[in-house]
């Protein structure tokens, strides 16, 4: 399994509210962070939860989301585990560094 978002990557989480579980906060959904690294592959929660025997296997990504960004305060960061169907990259972001 190849890594999608490699460390160092500005990604943007979702924003998607399903009408199942998911590992995906709501405080969460819609906000930019960064890779902090890969943490391996898994079973998608939001299907197996389901009592599914289908649920892909996807990499899950450690993003580090700064808490200010989260809840309008805190000077700290925050760091989830999300799978990679929760992710995608952060265009914006990236044309900002260039």
């Amino acid at each position: 399994m190849t890594d999608r978002f490699p460390p160092g990557t500005a990604v943007r989480t979702y924003r998607h509210d399903p009408p199942h579980h998911t590992r995906l906060p709501r405080y969460a959904r819609g906000k930019r962070g960064v890779v902090v690294e890969p943490e391996g592959p898994a079973e998608l929660a939001d299907v197996s939860a389901q009592g599914r025997g289908d649920a892909p296997v996807e990499q899950i990504y450690a993003v580090r989301f700064a808490a200010r960004d989260l809840w309008g305060e805190g000077d700290h960061h925050v760091v989830l585990d999300l799978w990679e169907s929760y992710l995608e990259a952060d265009e914006e972001d990236a044309a900002d560094e260039r």
